[in-house]
């Protein structure tokens, strides 16, 4: 694999063609964002994967994001609304069963997300869930890349819409972000043989010695 060449290949994907994304492709870049980085582990926010196509017309009418629709998936990031002790419990529960461990031996850090998350307002985690929902983004991102698989993300939605659409207010969760996820239409995206251009990495990253 070839990160850079890959980045450099990639684009915000502007017209897709008919292809589809295999399922073993799709699973391949769900795994590599569940592995992203994640602030004390519990993973605030949830992605639902919507491959219904009249669905998927219905979240993009009204919106000037035609990907919604016509790419192969479309991948909802949604936070948590709110952090409650019921998360961390279950988040708790989890991590003693997989590193075998009894919860006790959790104890002090149970206290430390008590005392650090529900301290805050709803807002404030809704907040910090939304931006670890868009450190999970990058990675998916990346992981397409690697597989050369074309992608959009986009935040122009309506995201009441999405909610009520996907049952995500039920749910406790709230749409942030969403991923179109398919094959670029050489022929019909103006965007496709256009270089990418950033600045120069001297002038993007400073070095502080």
């Amino acid at each position: 694999m070839n990160t850079i060449e890959n980045l450099k290949w990639r684009y915000a994907v502007k017209k897709f063609n008919t292809e589809k994304v295999s399922v073993s492709d799709l699973n391949e870049i769900l795994e590599a964002t569940n592995l992203t980085a994640s602030s004390t582990g519990i993973q605030p926010y949830r992605i639902f994967i919507v491959e219904n196509t009249t669905l998927r017309e219905k979240l993009g009418e009204g919106s000037f994001n035609a990907q919604i629709s016509q790419s192969s998936h479309l991948l909802v990031f949604a936070a948590f609304d709110r952090v409650t002790s019921g998360h961390i419990d279950a988040f708790i529960a989890h991590l003693a069963t997989e590193r075998n461990l009894p919860e006790e031996a959790l104890a002090d850090y149970k206290a430390a997300l008590i005392g650090g998350l529900l301290s805050r307002s709803d807002q404030e985690n809704f907040n910090w869930s939304a931006r670890q929902a868009y450190i999970a983004l990058g990675t998916a991102l990346i992981a397409a890349a690697e597989l050369k698989i074309d992608t959009t993300p986009m935040e122009g939605f309506d995201g009441d819409k999405f909610d009520a659409l996907l049952g995500l207010r039920d749910k406790g969760l709230k749409s942030v972000v969403a991923l179109a996820l398919g094959y670029r239409d050489a022929a019909q995206d103006p965007y496709a043989a256009i270089k990418k251009v950033r600045i120069p990495v001297a002038e993007f990253a400073e070095f502080i010695k």
